[in-house]
Formats: C-alpha cells, structure tokens, sequence
C-alpha cells in the first residue's frame, strides 16, 4: 500500500473491476442509441486519441480482443502513464500520473465495449498448394546434441560461403557446398546481420552485427565487428562499434561523401533506442551520431531516394510507433524526416524491401508484420504480405494483401525466371495448431499481382526465424536459406514442438536451372 494512503481513499482511486458499473451507465444513457453515438463512448475514443497519439498511432477497439485489451495491453500502457497497476485489474491514479482517474476509467471502457470478444481469422484470397513447387531440400548432418537457436543465415556472394550464427553458442559458423560447419568464430553474442566486401588491399572482409541480448530489455551490449575472412581472422580483426541497443542491421554508406565509409546502424533496444551514424573519422575510428532517438528501428535501406546525387534512408521501425520513414540526406551532416507509411502499434512490423513490381519504373513496398512477442500473443488476422505500390512522389497505395498469421520475412526475385517477380515468406509465430506449413510460403506469380502460393513441406524441419535468398549452388537461379530458431517464444498453448529441434538450417535448392 502506498504510503501516507488510507485503505478508503485507494479504494476511491482503484479502476479495473469497477467498468462493469460503466457498462451500467454506458447502457442506462444511451437508451436504445448504439455504442458508436453514445456520447461517454466518444469521450472515451477522444481520450484514446490525446493520450495514444503520443507514443504511436492510435489503436482501434476492433485490432484486439476484449481480453487482450482488459488483461495485457492496457496494463502495460498504463504504466506509461504513471499508473500503478495492482492484481485483479485494479490500478491507482497518483499525483504523478499523466492521466486522472476518470480519464483512464472512460479510456479502458472504450476499448474493452467496443473490442470483439474473439477475432475472426482472415480469408485467403486464393488457398495454397501443398507442395515443393520448384524446389528440392537439402539438410546438413544432423548433431543431436546441440539444440538449433539460429538467429542467422547469410550468404556470402563474394567467397560463395555461408554463414549462420546461433543465440545459444554466440558463435559464428562458416558453411561449406556439402554443408559441412566449421566453427568460425566465437562472438560476445548472436549474429543477426552480416555484409560482405573487399578492402582496398584486396581483402574480402565481413562486418557482423552482434545483438548483445535477446531479452526485451535496456541493455546496449550490441556489436560491430569486422572480420577478414581471407587470412588469419584472429589476428586480423577489429570491433568498429560496442554498446548498441540491441541492434538488428547495420548497412554500410558514405553519408557525406567524404570517401570514408560509415554505418547506419537499426538500434531497436526496448525502451531505449534509435537509427545511429556511425561516422567514420580521418584515424579510422567512428563516432555514433543519432538520426533518430526512437527505439524499434529494424531494417534501413540505402539510396538516393530524391535523385539529388547524396545517399539517402529508407527505415522501417516496428515498436510502439510503427512504420516506415524516409530521412533525406541535407548534404551537412543530417537528414530530413518523412513519414512514407504509418501501422498501428499492435501490427508488429517485421520487414520491408524494395522492388519494381508493376513495372512501371517506380520502386514499390513489399512489407511483413508479424512479430507477435509483445503484450498481445494472439493471432492476428491482418499479420502477413503486403504491397504498396509507388504512387509518384513515394506516395504509396495498398495493392495485394495476404493474410500469413506472425509472418516475419518476405524478399521477392524472379525464382521460376519467367519475366515478374515472386515473393517467399517465412512465419516465425505461425499458427502451428491449424496451419503450420504456412511457416514457409513461396507466392508464384501468374499475372500482375495475382499469386499461387505454395506451402513447402518444410514445417517438420525447423521453425524459422531468418531467411536468405542467394544462388547457393552458383547454377543461375535463386535458391533459399531457411535458419531454424527452435526453441522459446511459443505463444499458443499446449504446443508441443512438430518440428526439428536440432537442425540448425535447410536449403531450399532451386531447380529452374
């Protein structure tokens, strides 16, 4: 209990158990008028308007259902705004709180009247096909005594390697064309990103995002770590950065054309993050400047996005205030900021690429959102694929949509080299009850925009978390690198694991050529 609180002023403070007696009311005023015209229900969506619109696009009811709303995410946002929550859904509204107590009693009505009691699943605009389509499998021997925590797969187009990472092992593996492992390196922690280069004396060398720590929290032990992948990796090694928040990219450019080359690094952290700079400096040491200070940064990718001659960014974050923002180069040191498009908080953005879909010249979004590890743990029916097409001037517009429950990665090539593009998508929170072969989709293009999804028989392999899409055999087409993260983050209930527990990869071999 508080101190300096008597238990019956609490009791008049204390919010949760008491909106059965707002329902009351809500019903009593508006008589025979529906919810959406009853004037305490408005006031209620006002409120969810000022205060939500402060951290993130403002939620809709209809986006969770009533128990996720009541039991998870209002408990979590009321801490936000300096509410105590107590057990039983009972909260206390303090001196110090942003919201008074009746505000916040009106504010959790809203939601918890108008949010469906369950969520209807989506329906798939065409059903898939379960089969291989173009592809074969090929596995690596399996080690029964290691459990498979993948957190990467990367292939290495210059030296034709591959590489993966595990959580587990904080290691790095290099992958040969039998996929046989050979320990490369062992990290202060997972590898989840990785690009690949040549020195100026000749030397390929590999620049390794390390993630510091897995949990959700306020720990910046992330990594930048340049490795020659040619020699000696032991003696010739350096760390380019060290305390990132829990970076999940890091991509190379010369933001002010200074010759030097730079990094911008995704630092997603928790509470805590941003899109860093780091500048490389005339002695070869960097310097972090913040582009952004906001946590959820995920993915970024370069260009000249204005046609301007100066590189530019193109960022998805995927926490709290959820979408993509465009930030264009000021040729001083700095950027401009524009919002491109904007999702709601509860969508758990996964991952964004760039392509000309429709042809038209004009580079288009295909986006994923499925990250269902946060407040709400239910399937959502408007996790999957999306494409937005380029409007002119990076406006965009919704074209094709398909529902994949937790989809978490989707890179779109011409895979059966037939003149369009095709997309593949992985599923980390699939629905593995109903369907889990939607773990791993391959999207065939028929006609513009019109799709054949294959579900590949994978879903006993591993549950996948990265994906690489790369000509591992070197024949001429596209194959698929599938990273098996097996273990934790199971949201449903009552799931035993179907799939492979030690199985660290697969690749999905193409046989187009």
């Amino acid at each position: 209990m508080p101190v300096g609180l008597s238990r019956q002023s609490i009791s008049r403070q204390l919010i949760g158990l008491p909106l059965f007696t707002c329902f009351a009311l809500f019903i009593a005023v508006a008589g025979c008028q529906s919810t959406q015209e009853d004037p305490l229900i408005m006031e209620g969506r006002l409120l969810a308007q000022h205060y939500c619109s402060n951290c993130h696009q403002t939620p809709s009811p209809e986006l969770l259902d009533k128990d996720t709303w009541v039991k998870h995410v209002l408990p979590a946002m009321a801490t936000n705004l300096g509410l105590e929550v107590y057990p039983e859904g009972l909260y206390y509204a303090g001196s110090k709180s942003a919201i008074s107590f009746d505000d916040w009693q009106k504010l959790t009505a809203y939601y918890q009247t108008l949010a469906p009691v369950k969520l209807k699943p989506a329906s798939k605009p065409t059903p898939a096909i379960d089969n291989w389509g173009i592809f074969t499998v090929e596995k690596p021997r399996l080690d029964t005594t290691r459990t498979a925590m993948t957190t990467l797969v990367k292939m290495d187009t210059i030296g034709h390697q591959l590489y993966t990472s595990d959580a587990f092992r904080s290691d790095l593996t290099r992958w040969n064309s039998a996929l046989q492992p050979t320990r490369f390196r062992q990290l202060n922690s997972a590898v989840v990103n990785a690009d690949f280069f040549r020195d100026k004396e000749g030397k390929e060398r590999g620049t390794f995002t390390t993630l510091g720590t897995m949990r959700a929290a306020d720990i910046a032990r992330g990594e930048l770590v340049s490795l020659n992948l040619d020699g000696n990796q032991q003696a010739d090694s350096s760390t380019l950065a060290v305390d990132l928040p829990r970076p999940l990219q890091s991509v190379p450019v010369d933001v002010n054309k200074d010759g030097r080359m730079d990094w911008v690094v995704c630092g997603f952290g928790h509470l805590k993050g941003g899109l860093y700079w780091l500048k490389q400096e005339a002695n070869d040491k960097f310097t972090k400047q913040t582009i952004r200070d906001t946590p959820g940064a995920i993915q970024t990718i370069t260009g000249d996005f204005n046609a301007d001659g100066w590189p530019d960014l193109m960022v998805l974050f995927a926490h709290a205030d959820e979408g993509i923002w465009l930030f264009l180069n000021n040729k001083k040191g700095g950027f401009t900021e524009r919002n491109l498009l904007r999702f709601p908080s509860v969508y758990g953005s996964t991952s964004f690429q760039l392509v000309d879909f429709n042809k038209d010249g004009k580079l288009d979004i295909i986006y994923t959102c499925g990250d269902n590890s946060d407040y709400s743990k239910i399937l959502k029916p408007y996790h999957g694929l999306y494409i937005y097409l380029n409007q002119d001037d990076l406006q965009y517009k919704q074209a094709y949509f398909y529902p994949i429950n937790g989809c978490t990665k989707a890179v779109a090539t011409d895979f059966d080299q037939d003149g369009d593009l095709d997309i593949a998508t992985i599923a980390f929170f699939a629905d593995f009850r109903h369907n889990p072969s939607e773990g791993c989709l391959l999207f065939e293009q028929k006609e513009s925009l019109q799709f054949q999804p294959h579900a590949m028989p994978v879903s006993t392999l591993g549950r996948w978390i990265c994906m690489d899409v790369a000509d591992v055999d070197q024949d001429g087409d596209q194959d698929v690198v599938l990273g098996n993260f097996s273990k934790t983050f199971i949201i449903q209930e009552k799931i035993t694991p179907s799939w492979n527990m030690h199985l660290p990869l697969v690749v999905l071999k193409n046989k187009t050529r």
